[in-house]
């Protein structure tokens, strides 16, 4: 039994001596390898290219002077050309309304007629009364001539003379008033149909058939407005004005027409398709805003531009002539907020370079300092593109979908 168990433990110490063999055979092997690697493979230096080894490419476009039409967009409303309250002027009864609500009116067309009855008869009494006052003019005239003829032979008195050239001139007097009173009542007489100051949209009656309306009272009986043109009026800060005069005063920008083109967005962000133009800048600042009024004028044939509709007017401004644009998807932001780009040198080398915007123009910014022609901007690759870093410089490609 001893015997047994000493065979069972000689051959326990037996395996256990070949598996310390085969143990240091494998890390000889994994030791031998990590050599051989280590000498394939040398680490890169500083500066140099990256592990996987290569020149990182990048996209750049070459920077050149273009011709830049500025533009400023301001929101405004718009407003009719021409705007009209129909009021009365002579009191009544309105016996008839003769337009539809909403419809086109011409300029003199009769909208209301008021009750003319008490009208005409005050006319046909002032009518009476200049034929009265004429009728009494050929008596005292031939009286005075009498006595014109009769004062020569001393026949009448000179006082007797001048009371007859006195009464014809009273008389002549009462028949110029009699004609200005049936002047009168042939104008109020007129003012009982009540026509159109001007051409355009009638909208809505106040009164109807059989309503008591007074001479120029506060209420309107119905609005006209004219439609075709109509106005845009846009506000502008007082400081972005400023600029722009201090703009085309230094010759930075040039504007050769007369008569600024403004373009207009729609609220639901279509684009009208006619242009309009600047009539004028009020000669004021709002104090409570700090803003200007520029209004503007645009046709409206079809009526699509109705009076409050809130629109968005591209106003031009100018053109820069040699003005510098850049994507702006190749301008980011440093740590201080300064707008800066990265650009390829001479050496092929990346550097960041700061620079100052003025505006987007499109998709582009408009660079005012910072960049001159023949500058190279990297668009694609910033990632790759760490200051200092050599670079492969390609032209920049815009890619199209629908493939």
């Amino acid at each position: 039994m001893k015997k047994s168990i000493n065979l069972q433990f000689a051959t326990i110490i037996k395996s256990l001596h070949s598996l310390k063999s085969l143990h240091s055979c494998v890390l000889q092997s994994c030791v031998l390898g990590l050599l051989f690697s280590s000498c394939e493979k040398k680490p890169a230096g500083p500066g140099g290219p990256p592990m996987g080894g290569g020149t990182p490419e990048v996209s750049v476009i070459t920077i050149q002077n273009e011709r830049v039409e500025l533009s400023t967009e301001l929101s405004g409303r718009v407003a009719a050309s021409l705007t009209a309250e129909v009021r009365p002027q002579v009191g009544g009864i309105i016996q008839n309304r003769l337009f539809t609500e909403g419809s086109d009116v011409k300029a003199g067309e009769v909208l209301y007629q008021i009750d003319p009855a008490t009208y005409q008869a005050a006319r046909d009494g002032a009518k009476a009364a200049l034929a009265k006052a004429e009728a009494s003019l050929l008596p005292v005239k031939l009286r005075a001539d009498r006595y014109k003829e009769l004062l020569a032979s001393e026949a009448v008195s000179g006082q007797d003379y001048d009371d007859a050239v006195a009464a014809l001139k009273l008389t002549e007097a009462d028949i110029e008033s009699a004609k200005a009173a049936l002047e009168t009542t042939r104008i109020n007489l007129e003012y009982t149909k009540v026509k159109a100051p001007i051409s355009g949209r009638i909208g809505r009656s106040s009164v109807t058939n059989g309503a008591l309306v007074m001479a120029s009272q506060a209420t309107a009986l119905a609005t006209i407005q004219q439609l075709d043109p109509v106005f845009v009026d846009v506000t502008q800060s007082s400081a972005e004005m400023l600029r722009l005069r201090r703009a085309l005063e230094s010759g930075q920008l040039t504007n050769n027409e007369r008569q600024a083109t403004v373009m207009l967005t729609l609220d639901d962000g279509s684009l009208y398709p006619q242009p309009g133009i600047l009539k004028f800048t009020e000669a004021f600042v709002d104090e409570s805003t700090g803003s200007v009024t520029l209004r503007t004028l645009f046709p409206n044939p079809k009526l699509t531009l109705l009076p409050g509709m809130f629109v968005r007017a591209a106003l031009q401004e100018g053109v820069k002539d040699a003005g510098i644009l850049v994507p702006q998807r190749g301008v980011s932001r440093n740590p201080a907020g300064n707008a800066m780009v990265m650009t390829v040198g001479a050496d092929e080398k990346v550097e960041p370079r700061v620079i100052k915007t003025d505006r987007t123009v499109g998709v582009n910014w408009l660079v005012n300092e910072g960049l001159k022609p023949g500058d190279r901007v990297i668009l694609e690759g910033l990632q790759k593109a760490r200051p200092g870093t050599q670079v492969k410089a390609v032209p920049f490609q815009e890619k199209t979908s629908g493939h």
